[in-house]
């Protein structure tokens, strides 16, 4: 996409403080708030847009637990508010999964305190461990580039990623489309139980239920987000303390996660 002047100077301003060894956390915020995914990437073609900080602050709000896994993390907007916006009693263990390795580099330099991992996250999410929260802005829809899921079988990334989280963490925050969602309440006068063909797939398919949470109008974050106003909501689910049931890649069979 093409950017204004004034975005195109702050962009330029972010990249060569990125050329630093080691930023402040003032520089890192700036960094954050300027550095422009559509500058060098193709944002359109990869589905990622980052969120918008104000939202990214309330979307925090829904997330528990000191045990973070950032999915599709980007350059780690989100992993980076709930660190520097909530009080932690002991810093939280973050790891950041992403799959574009400019992203990561940047990310790396923004949210030194967290685990960087640069990887599809359907290669590399049996290998990281037990979180308390996952969390994922992730790319909507029908993303070719999308992995196949333990249990799910439709084509929407989102429901995907939802999927593999479950094996990973006690609990989920998400930004999802509001089709996607289960529910509509972001801009609208009252909160509405939603479930279209594919929501109700992906429960039939996985047994998990997306509610809302703690109930943030997305919509008034519209005009924050860069190229794209999408119609989305924050999502929670609590994937409870039972073992999911995995779908073999070989046999289509299905085995119990350990």
């Amino acid at each position: 996409m093409k950017l204004t002047k004034q975005q195109s100077k702050r962009h330029e301003e972010a990249c060569r403080l990125l050329e630093k060894d080691g930023l402040s956390l003032d520089e890192r915020w700036f960094v954050i708030e300027n550095w422009h995914e559509g500058a060098t990437h193709n944002t359109g073609v990869l589905g990622a847009y980052f969120t918008p900080l104000d939202l990214a602050r309330d979307f925090a709000i829904d997330v528990v637990g000191g045990r973070i896994v950032d999915l599709c993390a980007g350059i780690g907007t989100l992993a980076f508010i709930c660190l520097h916006t909530r009080y932690w009693d002991r810093a939280p263990r973050i790891v950041c999964i992403e799959i574009n390795p400019g992203y990561v580099e940047v990310g790396k330099k923004i949210l030194p305190e967290a685990d960087w991992i640069c990887a599809d996250v359907f290669d590399a999410w049996q290998t990281v461990g037990r979180f308390d929260t996952a969390i994922s802005n992730p790319p909507y829809g029908r993303i070719k580039a999308g992995g196949r899921a333990p249990r799910y079988g439709g084509s929407l990334f989102e429901y995907k990623l939802v999927d593999l989280a479950a094996h990973i963490a006690d609990y989920g925050t998400f930004l999802l489309p509001q089709n996607s969602a289960g529910f509509r309440y972001s801009g609208r006068q009252f909160y509405d139980r939603y479930e279209n063909d594919e929501y109700r797939r992906f429960e039939s398919d996985t047994g998990l239920a997306l509610e809302v949470g703690c109930g943030v109008d997305t919509s008034i974050y519209a005009d924050d987000w860069r190229g794209v106003k999408p119609t989305c909501e924050v999502v929670c689910c609590d994937f409870g303390n039972a073992q999911p049931a995995l779908r073999s890649a070989t046999t289509g069979q299905f085995c119990l996660a350990v």
